[in-house]
């Protein structure tokens, strides 16, 4: 099956009693406009989408095709991500950790605590952010939200 466009949510309207199949989109995937996936239910499917998703991306329970009686739709799983927290007595350090997450071209997200700001997890970046004063860390899994997102773009970037 192949998918060229996101066809809405699977709470919209015209999708409510149908079975929902879910493909997995990793955070790092979500950005791409070409994949080759099979579904929770052994479905295989061909993604092929515009450039608006290169902005938008693929989001959580995005419908990208219904066959049937069937709904196929993104999940997006958890990943391993770090919680940083600037301490309220040293509110200038917000602006040292978004620096250094973007000047490693990490993505970046808001964080549900005021204070507090998500980003995938890699032990350099954990290394360097425990090391600055008035900021810790802590590793969690979640899935990440790109409704919650600060940085322009979300790409798996490496030097």
């Amino acid at each position: 099956m192949i998918c060229e466009k996101i066809l809405g949510k699977v709470t919209d309207e015209e999708f409510k009693g149908k079975k929902i199949d879910y493909v997995d989109i990793f955070w790092d995937e979500a950005f791409k406009k070409l994949h080759r996936k099979t579904s929770a239910a052994g479905v295989e499917l061909g993604i092929r989408l515009d450039d608006s998703v290169l902005t938008k991306g693929l989001r959580q329970d995005d419908v990208l095709a219904v066959e049937g009686d069937t709904v196929y739709a993104v999940r997006i799983p958890p990943c391993e991500i770090l919680i940083v927290r600037i301490d309220p007595r040293h509110p200038k350090m917000t602006a040292k950790v978004c620096y250094e997450i973007g000047n490693r071209h990490a993505p970046l997200f808001w964080g549900n605590e005021e204070g507090t700001f998500i980003t995938p997890y890699n032990e350099p970046m954990r290394a360097m952010l425990e090391k600055l004063h008035g900021v810790s860390v802590e590793k969690a899994e979640t899935a990440l939200d790109f409704d919650r997102r600060i940085s322009a773009s979300v790409h798996s970037h490496t030097h």
